[in-house]
């Protein structure tokens, strides 16, 4: 049976421009075999938006959570638009 394709927003508040979130987001999400981009919002939150296997994309969310990053992190807001297979490799949108 083929793994379910699904594309997650996230909204990441903390202290999370200037330590390498976008980096360590790539790096894992790259790692998982998704696709997408993260980048710097003017308001200091991070944005991530992911498309693949849903349970790597879980895998994503969870080490963004617990990682070497989640002392940065306050909080992750979390929505699951419809997929749109909309990219094809992960970016980091500078």
């Amino acid at each position: 049976m083929p793994a379910e394709l699904k594309t997650v927003h996230v909204i990441v508040k903390g202290t999370v421009q200037g330590v390498g979130l976008r980096f360590y987001t790539r790096r894992l999400a790259a790692g998982l075999g998704l696709r997408g981009l993260v980048r710097n919002l003017d308001n200091g939150d991070v944005e991530i938006e992911a498309e693949g296997e849903k349970e790597k994309l879980t895998e994503l969310i969870n080490s963004l959570r617990s990682g070497d990053m989640a002392g940065y992190i306050n909080d992750l807001l979390i929505d699951w638009p419809p997929y749109r297979n909309k990219y094809g490799e992960f970016t980091i949108d500078f």
